[in-house]
């Protein structure tokens, strides 16, 4: 015979064999859940940071910080990046021939710095420098006669689809592209030249010319014609105006149609 308290709660199962039984609530999963769950809040809270720690986390947010504002700064000075591959040609080989332009215009003021400097006359140099830039000024101003090398173009227009502004296209394209003087057709093209939509014809400066629309223009015909023929340029977009331009490069260019110079009403001279 065995005391009471040394007796063992058993349940005895199917085949007989003896097992202790649990008290409620205290089975041995559960304890470990519990302990599991208390140390990872203990791990977690309060929580600790070392001097380390929050140096790189600061750093950390710094670089972000700066990362952030670059793309964003990249981001707002890539205008260009949505444009066509033809408008991107297009303004790449205008900024070259500018370039080439004021490169040119810059060894010829050099060079007459020069001859004024070393002139034994310099009175004479002076006068002659200046009858110089008067006929230069008067092409430009379409008060004389020009001649050069340069191209003509001809635009066809037979169904009257091309309008005022594809023509005002064409005189700023080439402009860009160097030409130093244009005639369409018997009109002087100048600074102050506008273009009007006239029934069957175009307005250039309130007179009206018809088809064929033809372009004189003096200038480097290497710069010229391809300027007029790039992807995206005047003639596709003439082309489908179902128009047709032709470019005819040529040594000499005659822009023999002048305009009447006017006298200013209120500008004068700064120099008087």
């Amino acid at each position: 015979m065995r005391p009471v308290s040394d007796v063992k709660n058993t349940d005895q199962g199917d085949g007989g064999e003896e097992r202790p039984v649990d008290a409620p609530g205290e089975s041995g999963e559960t304890k470990a859940e519990l302990t599991g769950r208390q140390r990872l809040a203990a791990g977690l809270w309060p929580p600790r940071i070392s001097r380390a720690q929050l140096i790189v986390a600061l750093l950390l947010f710094v670089l972000g910080l700066g990362l952030a504002i670059q793309v964003r700064s990249n981001s707002d000075n890539s205008a260009l990046r949505g444009a066509r591959q033809e408008d991107l040609v297009r303004i790449l080989d205008e900024l070259d021939s500018r370039t080439k332009r004021l490169e040119d215009e810059k060894q010829r003021l050099e060079g007459q710095r020069t001859e004024l400097e070393t002139s034994s006359n310099q009175a004479e140099e002076a006068r002659k420098q200046t009858v110089e830039k008067e006929q230069q000024l008067g092409i430009l101003a379409g008060t004389v006669a020009a001649q050069g090398p340069g191209i003509t173009l001809t635009i066809s227009d037979p169904k009257g689809a091309v309008e005022a502004d594809k023509v005002l296209d064409t005189v700023q394209e080439l402009r860009a592209a160097g030409a130093e003087a244009i005639q369409v057709n018997d009109v002087r093209v100048v600074a102050n030249t506008f273009f009007s939509d006239e029934t069957g014809g175009i307005g250039v400066d309130g007179r009206k010319v018809t088809a064929p629309y033809v372009f004189k223009v003096i200038g480097k015909p290497q710069d010229l014609e391809p300027a007029l023929n790039i992807p995206g340029g005047v003639v596709q977009t003439l082309e489908k105006e179902q128009a047709t331009a032709t470019v005819v490069r040529s040594e000499k260019i005659v822009v023999s149609a002048l305009r009447v110079a006017k006298r200013p009403d209120y500008a004068q001279s700064s120099s008087h």
